[in-house]
């Protein structure tokens, strides 16, 4: 199973292995809830603090969540978690695949292929919610792959809350398939076009699992 080169620099919390860049998010979240907790025991009046905070933290240790993966066998993999959205045709012959990531979901994207990164490019625009055909517009990172299949774009999409989208591999970088390249914030999009040639082996509706789901049909 390929494994990121920057795996060893990931945030971790009591053996949970946790996504790179959670922690601006993660650790004022758990910190308010230990000291509300050990305030608590002392006096009833900060179980109203304690409560919510404690509830809060648990929501973001889940968000946050960056399991291992079995990477699947095949030429094209879902670069995220989450439902397929919609798949269409594209003028120049390719298919894009839109993924929509709810909160609920692993936010840890994938490299859909092996390959080197030849752009990185950070859009910026607004925060639509991810699932309305206006986020296109939204703040969002254009990655381009060369692959065995030639030049692949991916586009992570910021929702309404996600407002930052954090790559974790520069443009030159060596990728292997199922190896993690970044994570975005929140509820969001992944778009991933497929080559001219390539049939689409997902359906609208459709769950997928970055690393795990094959998008394409032999």
């Amino acid at each position: 199973m390929p494994h990121s080169h920057s795996s060893a620099q990931r945030d971790s919390l009591v053996g949970l292995r946790l996504a790179r860049g959670a922690s601006p998010w993660l650790l004022p979240t758990v910190a308010t809830a230990a000291v509300s907790l050990a305030r608590a025991r002392r006096s009833g009046r900060w179980t109203a603090v304690a409560v919510p905070a404690t509830a809060l933290a648990a929501g973001m240790l889940w968000f946050f969540r960056d399991p291992e993966r079995e990477i699947t066998q095949g030429r094209v993999i879902s670069p995220a978690d989450g439902v397929v959205q919609s798949i269409m045709p594209w003028k120049d012959g390719r298919t894009r695949v839109a993924i929509f990531m709810s909160p609920l979901n692993v936010h840890v994207n994938r490299a859909p292929l092996a390959g080197t990164v030849t752009s990185v490019e950070h859009i910026p625009g607004g925060f639509v919610p991810a699932f309305n055909k206006e986020s296109e517009n939204n703040e969002r990172v254009v990655w381009h792959f060369d692959t065995e299949l030639g030049d692949i774009e991916m586009v992570q999409i910021a929702g309404a809350v996600a407002r930052r989208i954090v790559p974790y591999v520069p443009q030159g970088t060596k990728v292997e398939q199922g190896e993690r390249i970044g994570l975005i914030r929140f509820g969001s999009r992944v778009d991933i076009y497929l080559p001219e040639g390539v049939d689409v082996a997902v359906e609208v509706g459709q769950a997928t699992t970055a690393g795990v789901t094959r998008l394409d049909r032999d």
